[in-house]
């Protein structure tokens, strides 16, 4: 299973690495409300969910006390994509030193020490991971069409981009 999790993150990764490529450089302060985060964050945020979730993941627990801030440090395209692009090669080979049994392998979320959520470790990747990233990435896509900045392919074509034309 490590290597259809592999396989999946490295093809998602055109698509994420194409709309985190998209987030104007001018914007990277601007929200769409004042409850959403602003582009720049959740940009870092989604360019960094392959590489710190899997290192989390990687041990047997993590405590939500210890969660650090998402850092501001990534504030132009081609570094949240340089960000991305390690994280996935860093999250490929967390997994491809994985074997069935550290995927089947019971990990939990603790607060202050105490657990509050166990499941096998590959649920974990699956829902931490993956669906977190595709989440992340939708919000992503909706706040470039916000800015009117043309949103780049992820299953099929947008209003701007058809990657089914032909050429």
């Amino acid at each position: 299973m490590t290597q259809e999790f592999i396989a999946e993150l490295q093809q998602e990764a055109e698509t994420t690495r194409a709309l985190l490529a998209a987030v104007p450089e001018s914007s990277f302060d601007w929200s769409p409300h004042a409850k959403s985060m602003s582009i720049g964050k959740l940009a870092t945020h989604v360019a960094t969910i392959p590489g710190k979730i899997m290192q989390m993941l990687d041990g047997d627990s993590f405590d939500m006390s210890s969660i650090e801030p998402v850092p501001s440090s990534y504030r132009t395209p081609e570094a949240l994509v340089s960000c991305f692009d390690d994280g996935v090669r860093s999250a490929c080979e967390i997994l491809s030193r994985w074997d069935e049994n550290k995927l089947d392998g019971m990990w939990q979320f603790t607060a202050d020490g105490k657990p509050f959520m166990e499941k096998a470790r590959k649920s974990w990747v699956r829902m931490l991971v993956l669906n977190h990233l595709y989440h992340h990435r939708g919000q992503l896509s909706v706040y470039l069409r916000l800015l009117d900045v043309p949103v780049p392919s992820v299953y099929g074509p947008t209003a701007d981009v058809n990657p089914f034309a032909s050429a």
